[in-house]
């Protein structure tokens, strides 16, 4: 079918296409990384019908199909762990299939990176064989080799419908409500919603064999390449932007392998790439702009509206709360972000761009989604009380007191 001309909805550019598919749901989640597992999961265990659509076909985003292999602390790095429920299941599921393990002394001084943190590194494939069992389970209907194209909006610019393109051709998935996990606030932004870009810098992660890394563990076996930070800053928000960012970042490798051959480091049978990311490894694209920022002096800062905890991986002992309110797009209903495109700023930013932020504000949501799905409402309209007392019975802590931690004076 093709799309109504509904009033107050945008238009769109499908040519006249003919609707292959269309399918209804309770919450449909937009993008398959970690943030868009983690509300999958939460909604489908919160007892909605739930879809998660993904445009490669292996889920966990930058972490597997990205190559960025290490789940960061879901502790305070001093000690005290901070982010639970979903955030500590998936960190575990990554190794449920591969080596890897959390520091038995993690909260033992002396603290180092090795020794003293909640952390884990894993193998990107066994991760993925992991996140497809936990999916399963819960009964998710997913949807991979699936992109995201477009989105219908009602007359009050609540999303009502995405619009997506598979090897079936184009369809729409309906909802009550949705969950923006693209990363890049895709589905925001396709929807008029405010977005903040990001800047990056060229590096990039690739597995290598190294000659003399065996029996070092997975870990043995990763390079990761840094180019200089003095570069142009990249966005990522073209197709052009994306494609120079790909093709220049393996040109460079190739240089790396030729100046180590050259130099007499290595050769082509004890020094070679082993597996490239099938993905922009881009940090920062896009985020929304939210009923609320976090910014980087909001650490140890108390949210009546808190969702959960996360440590700053760059620092020890500092927490933030995250508030719910940092999760729903200003002025586009319906639809709620999970992950590195929740409303963050300068270094928040760093903060929420890693895998437990991820984990935790992808369960949230996806809680959020079903209980707003369940009510017919807005996530906006959406108790916050309700979010909250089902976040707890889930097991996350949400203010620091709860783990024994202060605020700041004043």
């Amino acid at each position: 079918m093709v799309p109504g001309s509904r009033a107050g909805r945008r238009r769109h550019s499908d040519g006249g296409v003919r609707m292959s598919n269309t399918a209804r749901y309770d919450v449909v989640v937009a993008g398959g990384g970690i943030a868009g597992v983690a509300a999958a999961l939460a909604a489908a265990e919160s007892g909605a019908r739930t879809a998660l659509i993904e445009k490669t076909v292996l889920f966990g985003g930058l972490a597997t199909t990205g190559l960025i292999y290490a789940y960061l602390p879901i502790c305070d790095g001093a000690g005290t762990q901070v982010s639970f429920g979903l955030a500590e299941r998936l960190l575990h599921a990554s190794i449920k299939y591969g080596p890897g393990g959390v520091p038995p002394d993690w909260n033992q001084k002396p603290w180092t990176r090795e020794r003293g943190t909640y952390m884990t590194e894993f193998s990107p494939a066994s991760y993925v064989l992991a996140l497809d069992e936990l999916l399963e389970e819960a009964g998710v209907d997913c949807w991979v080799d699936t992109l995201l194209c477009d989105v219908e909006l009602d007359a009050g610019r609540r999303v009502r419908a995405a619009l997506f393109e598979n090897k079936s051709g184009r369809g729409r998935l309906e909802a009550a409500c949705f969950v923006d996990a693209t990363g890049d606030a895709e589905l925001v932004r396709r929807a008029g919603g405010r977005f903040e870009a990001g800047g990056n810098f060229l590096a990039i992660w690739a597995l290598q064999h190294k000659g003399g890394a065996a029996g070092k563990g997975f870990g043995g076996l990763l390079n990761m390449r840094y180019f200089q930070e003095g570069e142009a800053v990249r966005q990522g928000l073209s197709g052009r932007d994306v494609s120079r960012f790909v093709i220049e970042g393996r040109a460079r490798l190739r240089r790396f392998y030729a100046e180590e051959y050259a130099a007499g480091r290595g050769n082509r049978d004890s020094l070679y790439p082993v597996m490239l990311p099938a993905m922009a490894q881009y940090r920062k694209i896009a985020r929304i702009v939210g009923n609320a920022t976090l910014t980087e002096d909001q650490d140890a800062r108390r949210f009546e509206d808190s969702i959960g905890m996360v440590g700053d991986f760059r620092k020890r002992g500092v927490t933030y709360e995250l508030p719910y309110a940092a999760l729903v797009p200003e002025a586009v209903g319906g639809v709620l972000a999970a992950g590195r495109c929740v409303s963050a700023d300068g270094g928040a930013w760093e903060v929420v761009r890693v895998i437990p932020t991820a984990a935790v504000t992808g369960e949230a949501a996806g809680v959020a989604a079903a209980l707003a799905a369940r009510r017919d409402a807005g996530p906006a309209e959406t108790p916050v009380a309700a979010v909250q007392d089902a976040l707890r019975r889930r097991g996350v802590k949400l203010h620091l007191p709860d783990v024994g931690l202060r605020y700041k004076p004043g």
